[in-house]
């Protein structure tokens, strides 16, 4: 039970976010309503669109100050997978880079949610190894 295994992303329009996300994972919802989709990813845990405009909808938070990120196994994955999703359609907001972390990269959705692709800790490369 203390384990998250469902993150929620606020949308405008959850149709075309669920286009999007089809697209760029390369799967099917496992739900679709019409102010409602979901995603089964791997290992259990699940992504949710809500549409801001759905009835039931109430938020207090604004902004985007979080992300949802997507573990790769090496380098060369984190590579593969900027220019994937470049070619179906992401905005990079940051290319391909070093951090504290490792090799990674930060798309946007269409509701400028931020989707972080990096190595696991244990995968760390070292700063002076060329991106």
């Amino acid at each position: 039970m203390n384990h998250p295994n469902l993150f929620l992303l606020y949308v405008q329009d959850p149709q075309k976010s669920r286009a999007f996300y089809e697209n760029l994972l390369g799967i099917e919802p496992q739900a679709a309503f019409p102010n409602y989709v979901s995603f089964s990813l791997n290992s259990g845990v699940a992504l949710g669109l809500w549409s801001t405009s759905a009835q039931d909808y109430k938020s207090g938070g604004s902004g985007h100050r979080s992300e949802v990120a997507f573990l790769a196994e090496t380098p060369a994955q984190v590579e593969a997978l900027q220019q994937q999703w470049v070619d179906r359609g992401a905005v990079v907001e940051q290319p391909l880079h070093h951090a504290a972390f490792g090799l990674t990269f930060v798309a946007l959705d269409p509701d400028g949610h931020r989707l972080r692709v990096c190595l696991p800790d244990r995968a760390v490369p070292t700063p002076d190894q060329p991106v």
